[in-house]
């Protein structure tokens, strides 16, 4: 799979870009993940994410670490999301796709992706089904777009979601400032090879720093 991520505020813009491979069935994953000259190595095994950070970021790492990780698990039961860092977890993007309703479905033309012919169809994410339904809900609202381009065999090939994500507020409720901006953004995820065998493994314990703990007390600084 490929992802591209473009995220627009305050008159600038940021993409990140993706590439790697996903097993739907467990939600195992590896990826590289680069935004500029930035370049991250990530892995998804047993519900935690781990990211190698580039060697100057390290110094914000416990311990100067070159992996730190995120207990996805962990962070879910507290209402937040692996996703607010970087691409985060591929299959929690990926999961849009499970929140298709079937109103306002629009067949709107057909393409070749990768060799296979595919029909393109608008359709309607009901966000609340996703995983973490009620935390996205707050920042992009009870519904979104998808425009999503679907082989011969029922396959995915291409999904491509459009939201605007509120800033999240200060500490009682405010939303005054930087925090209050909206961001548009638009992630693109390509697939194919499938089939493909995935491997994550993971990195060694005595190179990772755990970071689920900080990323919770962040998320509930900004809550």
């Amino acid at each position: 799979m490929t992802m591209r991520v473009r995220t627009a505020a305050a008159g600038k813009s940021v993409t990140v870009h993706g590439e790697g491979a996903i097993d739907f069935q467990d939600g195992e994953s590896n990826m590289t993940v680069r935004a500029g000259d930035q370049r991250i190595e990530q892995r998804v095994a047993d519900q935690v994410l781990y990211q190698k950070l580039p060697a100057g970021q390290t110094k914000r790492v416990p311990g100067n670490k070159p992996w730190i990780s995120i207990d996805l698990k962990k962070v879910a039961s507290q209402g937040g999301s692996g996703t607010d860092q970087g691409l985060g977890d591929p299959a929690e993007s990926a999961a849009f796709a499970k929140g298709i309703t079937d109103k306002d479905v629009k067949k709107v033309g057909t393409t070749t992706i990768d060799g296979a012919n595919t029909s393109q169809y608008r359709v309607t994410v009901d966000v609340t089904k996703l995983p973490n339904g009620a935390s996205l809900q707050r920042q992009v609202g009870s519904t979104v777009p998808m425009d999503l381009w679907v082989d011969d065999d029922g396959r995915i090939r291409r999904q491509q979601v459009d939201m605007t994500v509120k800033g999240s507020a200060g500490k009682g409720g405010s939303t005054t400032g930087a925090a209050s901006e909206q961001a548009k953004v638009r992630m693109l995820i390509e697939y194919g090879d499938f089939g493909t065998d995935v491997e994550a493994d993971k990195p060694p314990a005595s190179q990772t720093a755990d970071m689920t703990d900080r990323l919770l007390k962040q998320n509930q600084q900004q809550s």
